[in-house]
């Protein structure tokens, strides 16, 4: 069991970007597909698919993106740890490489971006940062 899966599934995609993978799987959950969602929405990978296994269980397949010889993501780290949680309100949200990258927010919307939550207005805690 792990102790937590986000920075499993973050460690997973650094990981086989890293070496240039056309996609990784992990264990699927609905929290972990929300945030392939908002990193498909936002342009950081190509897609993802959720398979079911013979055994009944599913894993999500996340397609990674690269633009010839450069990855797309160059940088994907875990902000809010079960050890230390963070809340940010939606003005004292901070800007990822001066709004060049996202931040990777649970709301009460939903999982959205940096730039979605402030278009709702709405604050959260911060999953991870991505440029």
């Amino acid at each position: 069991m792990l102790s937590d899966p986000i920075a499993d599934m973050l460690t997973r995609i650094r990981n086989a970007n890293m070496v240039y993978k056309e996609y990784v799987d992990m264990p699927s959950s609905k929290f972990k597909v929300a945030i392939a969602d908002v990193l498909k929405r936002e342009g950081y990978i190509k897609g993802y698919e959720v398979l079911r296994g013979p055994d009944g269980k599913d894993t999500l397949r996340i397609y990674l993106k690269y633009i010839g010889k450069k990855r797309v993501i160059n940088h994907i780290k875990r902000i809010s740890k079960p050890g230390r949680r963070l809340y940010y309100s939606v003005k004292k949200m901070p800007r990822v490489l001066s709004g060049l990258g996202i931040l990777i927010l649970t709301t009460s919307k939903g999982v959205l971006s940096d730039r979605e939550a402030k278009r709702l207005n709405v604050g959260g805690e911060p999953i991870a940062e991505v440029w």
